[in-house]
């Protein structure tokens, strides 16, 4: 067992989850002790952790997946190692900076895992969903999936690239975009879709940013989106998506951050001949119909893009510390205890950027 010379509280404080009512409540809960973790656990510090819409989806039950009862949510967690489980291999060592990713753990050994898609895996855990996550100031972790985050990056500026971050970086790799292309973004504005015309700009994609507001539009813009739609305003969403690119026949790709279902069927009309949509954002019970004729004719792609492997979490930090700062989560930083408020925030589409919750 390795720890460090912190002492380690018996009680912190934690924001918890009922499954029978989906109310969120501050509160203190036992932690658990350095010897008492298991081989390949770490108890990690989690000075910040960003809220994801993941979280108010597990919260709400949304999903046709079963969560862990009495749920401590939060995947965009970051903070610093104090103790690690004896026997683990790792080279993780006692203070180092880490981050806590919804992939809490994989097998390693299973054909998914060898090809580093470890979020496939059959015996995959997520944090602040089937094991606790980062909406408290000590999580068991595991040693597998703890990101080390890289020298001179600040913790809270790190914690929303954990998730929002990742994902939308691994679902540009997945849409085969290349430099030139137009790629639209739905939910633009939001905490995926901000940090994902910043990627896309990286890679010097061309986008067009598609929500509503004029505190959405500023910030789009203000990022480089080269073309706002605001989908409130627009009485004919498609068309003025494709006229909005060069040539008039629309993206090369979409990114679906959109909670809304209407964002994937919208996609699948504007979308070029060759084009493919990335779904990532989950809205509860949405289901895409699309005629199977244009599928054909145009060959146009709907492909899936489930967070990242541990490479992908690894380059979307290294890109996000870069010193031109060319990738920045926009957030703001609120206490513990406004998270009940910031899932109604959430709820109703009020948050423009990240929320990031400060720990300590």
């Amino acid at each position: 067992m390795s720890n460090s010379s912190e002492q380690i509280p018996k009680r912190a404080r934690g924001a918890f989850v009922q499954q029978a009512d989906s109310n969120v409540k501050v509160e203190e809960y036992d932690v658990v002790q350095p010897k008492d973790l298991k081989p390949g656990e770490a108890l990690v510090k989690v000075m910040y952790s960003g809220v994801c819409h993941t979280d108010l989806h597990a919260a709400k039950q949304d999903w046709p997946l079963e969560a862990k009862d009495h749920l401590c949510g939060g995947h965009e967690g970051a903070g610093y190692v104090v103790a690690i489980g004896e026997h683990s291999n790792t080279n993780l060592k006692v203070g180092d900076a880490v981050g806590i990713k919804w992939l809490a753990d994989a097998c390693m050994h299973c054909e998914f895992c060898r090809q580093g898609l470890e979020s496939l895996c059959p015996e995959a855990k997520l944090s602040g969903f089937t094991v606790d996550g980062s909406f408290q100031q000590y999580a068991v972790s595991f040693v597998n999936h703890l990101s080390k985050i890289p020298d001179g990056m600040k913790l809270d500026d790190a914690a929303p690239i954990l998730c929002a971050g990742v994902t939308v970086y691994k679902a540009l790799k997945q849409s085969n975009a290349k430099a030139g292309n137009w790629v639209a973004v739905p939910g633009a504005g939001g905490g995926l879709g901000h940090l994902c015309v910043q990627y896309a700009n990286l890679m010097g994609l061309r986008v067009i940013a598609i929500d509503t507001g004029a505190e959405k539009k500023k910030l789009c813009e203000s990022l480089g989106a080269e073309a706002w739609i605001d989908f409130k305003e627009e009485k004919d969403i498609v068309s003025a998506i494709k006229k909005a690119t060069d040539d008039g026949f629309g993206p090369h790709a979409a990114i679906v951050t959109s909670a809304s279902p209407s964002g994937y069927e919208q996609a699948l009309d504007y979308i070029r001949p060759g084009g493919t949509v990335v779904a990532v954002g989950l809205p509860a019970g949405a289901v895409v119909k699309s005629e199977v004729f244009w599928h054909v004719v145009y060959e146009r792609k709907l492909v899936g893009s489930y967070v990242g492997n541990r490479q992908d979490a690894h380059e979307a930090l290294v890109l996000a510390n870069m010193k031109n700062g060319k990738v920045k989560c926009h957030y703001v930083t609120r206490p513990l205890d406004d998270l009940p408020a910031i899932y109604e925030e959430m709820a109703s589409g009020k948050l423009a950027g990240r929320t990031v919750l400060k720990l300590f």
